[in-house]
């Protein structure tokens, strides 16, 4: 824990954040007792994430429009970005696991990895602020800016939404309808309506992956 709050270069008042956010949902369900996963965290720390990447491309990227602007933030939040980052700070080998989960390779299943990163700016927000949780998130996010990296990513889930927001009565809605296997090894359904309609279903090992499939077979169906 003290090497990775190295790594972090932050130091935490209150260490059980940091734990908390390196705390998977296996290990929590196996060990039972008053132990917290880092599900929460993860939720908070995504939108931590997001407006901390938004504040900074907004201001510092004044010459691109609204739709590369969303682009460009997808590239850097989605889960490959977030895995790579966490995988740099060697994250996985202080993650707490179910002994299925480890055994199956979870310290270095990129969604875990991802959504631990999440956790830990939600940690760092908690226990210091934003301003502290916009100088670790901006150490990563600055050099992928400057230095963009090949991406075979596809935001198929921005894809789409540009495309339906081309008529603004449309709704989008991302909706899960499955989730299953044990923990060490999840797998989760999601569907894509349009308004009440279905127009694509898709399945993954994350949500984020399950929603971008869903997308995927959207665009498909409509052609694109």
């Amino acid at each position: 824990m003290l090497k990775l709050e190295k790594r972090l270069e932050y130091k935490f008042n209150n260490i059980e954040y940091l734990k908390t956010a390196l705390t998977h949902s296996s290990y929590a369900n196996e060990v039972k007792g008053d132990v917290k996963c880092n599900e929460r965290l993860e939720f908070l720390g995504d939108a931590v994430l997001s407006i901390i990447v938004s504040d900074y491309i907004f201001k510092n990227c004044p010459h691109l429009p609204e739709g590369d602007l969303t682009k460009l933030r997808a590239s850097l939040v989605c889960e490959k970005s977030l895995c790579g980052y966490a995988r740099s700070l060697n994250v996985g080998e202080c993650l707490l696991l179910s002994r299925g989960e480890h055994h199956c390779g979870g310290y270095d299943r990129p969604s875990i990895l991802a959504d631990a990163f999440e956790a830990i700016i939600a940690a760092i927000y908690l226990d210091g602020g934003i301003e502290n949780a916009r100088k670790f998130v901006l150490r990563f996010v600055i050099p992928d800016i400057e230095n963009p990296r090949p991406k075979t990513f596809k935001d198929y889930k921005t894809c789409l939404q540009e495309i339906i927001q081309q008529n603004p009565e449309e709704h989008l809605e991302y909706i899960l309808v499955g989730e299953i296997g044990p923990d060490h090894n999840k797998h989760f359904v999601v569907e894509v309506h349009l308004n009440s309609n279905i127009i694509g279903k898709g399945g993954g090992r994350s949500k984020k992956e399950a929603e971008q499939q869903a997308a995927r077979e959207a665009l498909e169906l409509m052609g694109y």
